[in-house]
């Protein structure tokens, strides 16, 4: 038997590794890199989820409502309880009224009399009113508890215009307000041709060149559809040519010619200046004067 120390040994773990305690790394998945990327926390994009749920929750109540019809149940129940409570309509007050018949104003808009403020329609009022071709434009509000405000602008007539006979106000745009016979022509210029009255802003911008002669004019044709004839109030005509730069040089010139020669008022029948270069004047024809018979 030797001496000496004995080392022990486990013969169920001779041969075999020792065991080590490892730790455990977790996974981060791609999402959770995303979520961490992100200037916001998780709370509050669940928060933020969470909303959206919800909102998307009461836009589906909402149209689930709409297409069954409970919406306008509910409207309808509201506005009756609104007119109940004593905001129906009772009176109406227009203004702006000048050349149009009141009457039919009034007739439009007490349609919606005794009807609950919130039942009415006021774009439908405004498009009935805008049918009328006097009325420019038309502004309805509500006064509560029971007053519908009606205010009317109206169009201006700027001139009479005549074509196959027949005789209309346009105003300066050239919009036909209402047909009129010839004994009821008011003191305004005569435009005659088919389709003159679309010209009457080009016609309007052409007088603006003399301002002398403009309020003399008292009537303008539109010839073969491309240039103006203007007749004076002194009886003359005056033949321009196409173009409205060159018919606004042709008037600016014949401006200059009459006031230094004093051409209108003289006798000449008809002005023609279709011609850049020279002018053609036509004087009234003689009248031939029969010598009296000897007695």
């Amino acid at each position: 038997m030797t001496t000496g120390s004995v080392r022990r040994t486990n013969k169920k773990s001779k041969g075999k590794p020792r065991k080590t305690n490892k730790r455990k790394v977790r996974k981060v998945s791609f999402f959770d890199k995303i979520l961490r990327a992100m200037p916001v926390t998780e709370a509050q994009i669940q928060k933020g989820l969470t909303w959206g749920l919800v909102g998307v929750f009461v836009v589906g109540a909402y149209s689930v409502a709409h297409y069954t019809g409970i919406n306008e149940r509910i409207s309808s129940q509201i506005a009756t309880s609104v007119g109940d409570a004593g905001f129906e309509v009772k009176r109406v007050e227009v203004t702006g009224v000048n050349r149009i018949d009141e009457l039919k104003v009034y007739e439009i808009t007490l349609a919606q009399k005794d009807r609950s403020m919130m039942l009415v329609d006021i774009d439908q009022v405004r498009n009935d009113l805008m049918d009328n071709g006097w009325i420019k434009d038309a502004r309805i509000s509500r006064r509560l508890p029971d007053t519908l405000v009606v205010e009317i602008i109206e169009r201006e007539p700027a001139a009479v215009w005549q074509r196959n006979g027949k005789l209309s106000l346009i105003d300066k745009t050239g919009y036909p307000l209402q047909q009129i016979e010839s004994d009821e022509i008011p003191d305004l210029p005569v435009i005659v041709g088919k389709k003159a009255n679309e010209r009457v802003p080009e016609l309007t911008k052409l007088l603006d060149v003399a301002p002398a002669l403009s309020p003399m004019v008292t009537g303008a044709t539109w010839i073969g559809n491309r240039r103006w004839n203007l007749e004076f109030d002194s009886g003359e005509t005056l033949a321009l040519p196409e173009g409205e730069k060159t018919a606004a040089a042709a008037l600016l010139n014949f401006a200059r010619m009459d006031g230094v020669n004093r051409l209108l008022g003289r006798g000449v029948v008809h002005f023609d200046l279709r011609d850049s270069e020279r002018a053609y004047l036509r004087m009234p024809p003689k009248v031939k004067v029969s010598a009296s018979p000897e007695s």
